[in-house]
């Protein structure tokens, strides 16, 4: 019989979370809060220990970029039950604007990275037979906007990586999937919110009228890392207050 009252209980699972500012914090403490043992990695190590105090965990500087890192942090990690990848970066220029090298610096953290995390800690999660990974898409993936061109790019890319992988990690009893949040107040958006018909428009797109916040979306990450989402794999959880879902900004009087 199931255990309804404990179906999100995270008890005795190891959890990895790469990215450990913003977003990743608060999954970091969602996480911890339903019993996980979180392991907080970030390229900055004092963001990394910053969270890994928070929650009492372990923390782990790591660039994701570097695939031979990677592989020696699957390694020395042993086992991880949970995977939670955030990490992203993206360079706001339209198409004919955008140099080779910002090309490459976006491709390689977005895309390539996201495959390299996927490949290290997937291996050992298939052949143990057990395990959860989540990676951080966007409504990016979906829907685009000047200036996104390669962030969007990428983000679709990440989830066609994450189809695939839950196809070819199924077998093993690995799931694998992908949250898509809308926008979200976070350092990384300041420009935006200095610009109030900037930050308006996107307030009115979606349907709550409104930005979420970074503790919004770690409920999509403890529901897809527990036995609530045992039959859930290569899907992507849209945590944008409706943007997709919408069409246009204006409400017509009928």
């Amino acid at each position: 019989m199931t255990d309804y009252a404990n179906l999100f209980r995270l008890d005795g699972k190891r959890a990895l979370l790469i990215g450990a500012g913003g977003i990743g914090r608060e999954a970091a403490l969602a996480l911890a809060a339903h019993g996980a043992e979180v392991v907080c990695a970030d390229k900055d190590a004092a963001t990394a220990k910053s969270t890994a105090a928070d929650v009492g965990g372990e923390s782990l500087q790591l660039d994701v970029t570097d695939a031979d890192a990677v592989e020696r942090a699957a390694a020395e990690l042993g086992e991880v039950d949970i995977l939670v990848l955030t990490a992203a970066m993206n360079v706001r220029k339209r198409i004919l604007d955008y140099t080779p090298e910002e090309f490459d610096r976006v491709v390689a953290l977005n895309l390539k990275a996201t495959f390299t995390v996927l490949q290290a800690f997937g291996r050992r999660m298939v052949a143990r037979g057990a395990g959860s990974i989540i990676v951080f898409s966007s409504i990016r993936g979906q829907v685009v906007e000047p200036g996104q061109a390669v962030y969007a790019a990428t983000k679709a890319g990440a989830i066609q990586l994450v189809k695939t992988a839950a196809a070819e990690f199924g077998e093993a009893g690995v799931r694998v999937n992908a949250i898509a949040p809308g926008v979200v107040e976070t350092p990384l958006t300041a420009q935006i919110k200095a610009n109030p018909d900037w930050y308006q428009a996107y307030a009115t797109k979606g349907a709550l009228g409104r930005w979420s916040r970074p503790s919004e979306l770690a409920g999509a990450v403890v529901y897809l890392a527990s036995d609530a989402a045992s039959y859930v794999t290569g899907s992507t959880v849209m945590v944008d207050g409706g943007w997709t879902a919408v069409d246009g900004r204006f409400t017509p009087p009928a």
